[in-house]
């Protein structure tokens, strides 16, 4: 097959003069668009049956298909979607460094990062938790009413946890920096681009690491409010990975071919191995009961653990390839959606919590219903986060 390239990929890396290479990458911006977007109908997916804690849910679940479908759903966008954020947050890492130096970077990042987390954790948080009042005391066991001595029962991480953890890799980023004497790693050419048997190696490794880490912390297992940290690393390499790629231009640079390859293997992989890992059977999405795939030691584990690292690196490839060849232009709507993204990602939860409850009412089933929730919740998310970010001083963090 012919190898597919953009213009850029035709030129050597010491070609892309200066100008190209600071001027704004639109379809990245595009591309963290529509992985918030993913994130809201992700805890939508939560609310009518997607088998994870969730700080509203709308029982009862008689639809087993539906069920199926909306937690195959969960399952397939936590397998990638976060590590997707972790790997553009490293990506724009080092040039953040470069230009503002050590303090000017903390700094910024205590503002973009710490201050967002700690709204969300002191009033976002305990606002979300009322859905758990909200729920039938059948469900959730709760029989007093909410007064605030229940406040510091409601603090908490929530999806903050990323925003906490991307503050950690910040000041990670820092101290090796600083570590290594504040020396940037050298600019190499096109040849450095990552070829199909690194990433295999890559893939084999994160798979083998994090069989290892969920045979201690299984999927779902919450550690000091972080609930997903079977996934560590995934987060930690896709970030590490993002870093690199900046120094060596790779998102600019990658084959548009090897984004197909590596979405297609993404495809494969979860044709043929996730319902294996799932069910021990090929081609059958019945959970085993007790569910092997979470862990523990589990051989159904180790399948599991493979199918999402083919799976993250795929779609991650795949997307950045994607956009940047479909979704690379600057549009007044595309920019929009992405300065409030940011804000969507921060304040969505209790958005769908309330809005979840107003239409408890409204008999449809639980696909339908994921739909027509989906529907108010995504367009009403950035029209708050728009007002939210004309607040005085909102767009410095926000």
């Amino acid at each position: 097959m012919a190898q597919i390239t953009l213009p850029v990929t035709e030129k050597t890396f010491a070609q892309v003069s200066k100008a190209e290479r600071s001027s704004r990458l639109y379809f990245i911006d595009h591309l963290r668009t529509a992985l918030v977007i993913l994130v809201v109908l992700h805890h939508v997916a939560m609310v009518y049956g997607a088998n994870a804690p969730f700080y509203y849910v709308e029982p009862p679940f008689v639809d087993p298909g539906a069920y199926r479908d909306l937690l195959m759903f969960a399952l397939v966008n936590q397998a990638w979607f976060m590590g997707a954020f972790f790997l553009l947050a490293g990506y724009f890492t080092p040039g953040s460094f470069d230009r503002k130096g050590p303090g000017a970077f903390l700094k910024g990042r205590l503002i973009r990062l710490g201050i967002p987390l700690v709204i969300f954790y002191f009033l976002l948080s305990p606002i979300s938790s009322i859905g758990f009042w909200l729920m039938p005391a059948g469900l959730t066991g709760i029989t007093s009413p909410l007064t605030w001595r229940n406040y510091p029962d409601l603090l908490g991480l929530g999806v903050a946890w990323f925003i906490a953890m991307l503050l950690i890799f910040s000041i990670g980023y820092v101290a090796w920096r600083m570590l290594t004497r504040n020396r940037p790693a050298t600019s190499k050419g096109e040849d450095s681009r990552p070829g199909y048997p690194g990433i295999v190696l890559f893939i084999l490794a994160l798979a083998l690491v994090s069989y290892l880490v969920r045979m201690m912390v299984p999927l779902g297992k919450e550690v000091f409010d972080f609930p997903t940290i079977a996934y560590l690393p995934q987060y930690i390499s896709f970030f590490i990975i993002g870093a690199v790629a900046y120094r060596h231009n790779w998102f600019r640079t990658l084959p548009v071919s090897m984004g197909i390859v590596s979405f297609v293997t993404a495809v494969a992989a979860t044709v043929i191995l996730l319902p294996l890992a799932l069910s021990g059977t090929f081609f059958s999405l019945e959970i085993t009961e007790p569910a092997g795939f979470v862990g523990n030691k589990h051989w159904l584990s180790a399948i599991y653990a493979l199918w999402d690292a083919i799976f993250a690196a795929g779609m991650c490839l795949g997307a950045i390839t994607f956009f940047r060849h479909f979704f690379n232009k600057d549009s007044r709507f595309g920019r929009f959606l992405s300065q409030q993204d940011y804000a969507v990602f921060l304040i969505h939860i209790p958005i769908i919590v309330f809005i979840a409850y107003a239409l408890r009412g409204i008999e449809l089933g639980s696909l339908l219903k994921f739909g027509l929730l989906a529907i108010i919740v995504i367009p009403t998310c950035f029209g708050v986060a728009y007002v939210i970010r004309k607040i005085p001083g909102a767009k410095r963090v926000l």
